[in-house]
């Protein structure tokens, strides 16, 4: 074959990009399992973060099963659907179904022998998803700890969602107030909240943190069959 024709460009570059296809298919495969495994020890690290739990250095998934005693599946109305299987539930799939529809996870938790109940949200920010875990109290409406992530806001505004300054300001804050379910506001550095607990958001991250705190209303109130039983 003449090596300087059009034909056998077109099919040496055929060949490459089959091989090349092949060997990225090939470690993508192998990869895989170690993948898995990693985005579910970085999964159990966002939970025990909201439990305020370090895991620097520690065996994370000996932690995980000795902090989270089950991980239950809710409806809506309340009521356990399964004992187990919260943890692979997707959360961002869930919330695209009907209410009614939903399978919510629920971590149920022990720290130092008191039991905290860990509930996953999900949203919207800026410039894409966010979402958390929040903590709460045996008695269902104190925050214990959260913990918040996000995929691509801006570094220094809304991204500060991740620090421990916007984090820390939860802790102690009530999600309801006389038995009725009010979430938390997230509200500009200065103003407050008559009508709930409040924390102050990003300053300069004012969609991310209104993104919060919809986040917040919109996964809580979800519970809020289980949180009043």
């Amino acid at each position: 074959m003449n090596t300087n024709s059009n034909t056998y460009t077109i099919v040496y570059a055929s060949v490459m990009v089959i091989i090349v296809a092949f060997l990225l298919a090939f470690v993508s495969s192998s990869l895989k399992d170690k993948q898995t495994a990693n985005e579910e020890l970085d999964k159990k690290k966002q939970i025990l973060a909201s439990l305020n739990v370090e895991t620097k250095g520690a065996d994370v998934a000996d932690l995980y099963s000795k902090i989270v005693k089950k991980e239950l599946i809710l409806s809506v109305d309340g009521t356990i659907k399964a004992e187990t299987g919260a943890f692979a539930i997707d959360s961002k799939a869930e919330n695209a179904k009907e209410a009614k529809n939903r399978s919510l996870p629920l971590f149920v938790c022990e720290i130092d022998g008191i039991t905290k109940y860990v509930l996953p949200v999900y949203g919207a920010g800026l410039w894409g998803p966010i979402w958390g875990y929040i903590a709460l109290d045996a008695d269902k409406s104190t925050v214990y700890g959260v913990y918040f992530n996000h995929k691509g806001e801006t570094p220094g505004l809304g991204a500060e969602i991740t620090s421990t300054a916007f984090k820390s300001q939860f802790k102690g804050k009530q999600i309801s107030r006389e038995g009725n379910f009010t979430s938390i506001a997230i509200v500009k550095p200065g103003k407050s909240d008559n009508a709930r607990d409040y924390v102050n958001g990003i300053s300069g991250g004012t969609i991310t943190s209104q993104g919060v705190d919809a986040m917040l209303q919109a996964g809580l109130g979800q519970y809020v069959n289980f949180l009043k039983k």
